[in-house]
């Protein structure tokens, strides 16, 4: 139950700052809407991942934390949808450890899920 505490407070933090972001004047841009997206599935997904234990919640905070880093990685270095953001402020590095913390721990939650359903291969 504790690395579902951690993806579900992971998964909020990122929501968080996204929503902060929006208000802050991201609205405005081109990716405004997909910033919204984010608060959303954010906020689904911590409830999910404490509420339904099975693997999709592990996958889908894996595949948040890989999507919403890789999205903000391309607008750093090449844009994305005409936006080029850097690696600088506290919101950003807050964002990105919260976001490495939810690719981890739902890693983790999948490998325990594997282990589980007998999955766990051992040397013979």
């Amino acid at each position: 139950m504790t690395l579902r505490i951690v993806a579900a407070a992971a998964l909020l933090v990122s929501a968080g700052i996204h929503l902060y972001l929006w208000f802050d004047g991201v609205r405005h841009q081109s990716v405004g809407p997909l910033f919204l997206i984010n608060v959303v599935a954010g906020v689904v997904l911590a409830i999910l991942i404490l509420r339904w234990w099975h693997w999709i919640p592990a996958f889908l905070t894996l595949g948040f934390g890989v999507a919403t880093l890789g999205a903000f990685t391309i607008a750093s270095s090449v844009g994305l949808f005409g936006v080029h953001t850097e690696w600088a402020g506290g919101s950003v590095i807050a964002a990105a450890v919260s976001e490495v913390v939810c690719i981890v721990v739902g890693g983790l939650l999948l490998m325990r899920f594997r282990d589980r359903l007998g999955g766990r291969t051992t040397p013979a």
